[in-house]
């Protein structure tokens, strides 16, 4: 799906090689004690792409963030950055490959303390050596890219929700990173702000030869802007596909989803014992004279 790109100034397309995806799980397992989370699972995310996860609550798609950036690690199987395995990483070699990573914490997760030019120079300021000077176009140039240039002395506590998001982008692309992932950026936003962000994240990649992936429940803007959906449930991958593919798959639970269905293979009430067992008998009966 083609999307439109966007020149911003003082940026430069990055050589991309759309041969071999970016991001690999090959037969990943993970989960905490007895409880699976992912059941040997396979996705691969490609180079210069937007790629969905989607899914509904607790079907591991942030866990899936945190396997690529090495804060937890698989059971069994391969999370594969680049080519090369995160599973098996040292502390040094995980170091390196993080500083090639950009993340976008669900609500920003700004540092309240510091101003907004601070935040976003703050990776530079961590990860490299370089002058005050071009520390601060830097961050300008960052800042422009996402419509606040004008805002840098201001504090976090001064945000309206959508700014906050777009400064935590800022920051998330400070370090010109290969990979952005994007956890749940959409929520809480009002639609004018929903729509600027999620236009951002199209562009952003674009201009800068980025791959992304989006970690959302908001269906329409996600799906607008990406370019592959992966739809996790029960541990597996349910679907996965051009958006267009994965609204018309015929899996119960994607078409549950997809068509926000209150009835499906995702029901209402958590599984436990019947009402008889609880109560000794069905409300109804207990009622009657």
């Amino acid at each position: 799906m083609q999307k439109p790109g966007l020149k911003l100034p003082g940026f430069c397309l990055m050589p991309t090689d759309t041969t071999t995806p970016l991001v690999e799980l090959r037969h990943l397992t993970f989960g905490y004690g007895e409880r699976v989370i992912l059941d040997n699972i396979s996705l691969t995310v490609p180079r210069g792409k937007v790629t969905a996860l989607m899914g509904a609550s607790g079907g591991g798609k942030t866990t899936v963030l945190r396997l690529i950036g090495g804060q937890i690690r698989g059971q069994s199987g391969q999370t594969l950055f680049d080519g090369k395995d995160v599973t098996v990483m040292g502390p040094d070699a995980l170091y390196s490959a993080r500083r090639r990573m950009g993340m976008l914490f669900q609500f920003g997760a700004l540092f309240t303390d510091m101003s907004v030019f601070d935040n976003v120079a703050f990776p530079l300021r961590e990860h490299t050596k370089l002058p005050a000077a071009l520390v601060r176009d830097i961050v300008l140039m960052k800042l422009n890219a996402v419509g606040l240039r004008g805002a840098r002395n201001l504090m976090p506590s001064e945000l309206s929700g959508g700014m906050a998001r777009r400064v935590a982008l800022a920051r998330a692309i400070a370090l010109d990173p290969e990979l952005v992932m994007y956890d749940e950026p959409f929520a809480g936003l009002d639609p004018i702000s929903l729509g600027t962000a999620a236009r951002l994240i199209r562009q952003l990649n674009d201009a800068m030869g980025l791959t992304s992936i989006v970690v959302s429940h908001d269906l329409d803007e996600t799906f607008h802007i990406a370019d592959q959906v992966i739809v996790l449930a029960n541990g597996r991958i349910a679907a996965q596909g051009t958006p267009e593919e994965v609204r018309h798959s015929e899996d119960p639970l994607v078409r549950q989803f997809v068509n926000a269905l209150p009835d499906g293979p995702v029901r209402f009430h958590h599984p436990g014992p019947g009402l008889e067992e609880d109560f000794g008998a069905s409300p109804l009966e207990r009622r009657r004279p």
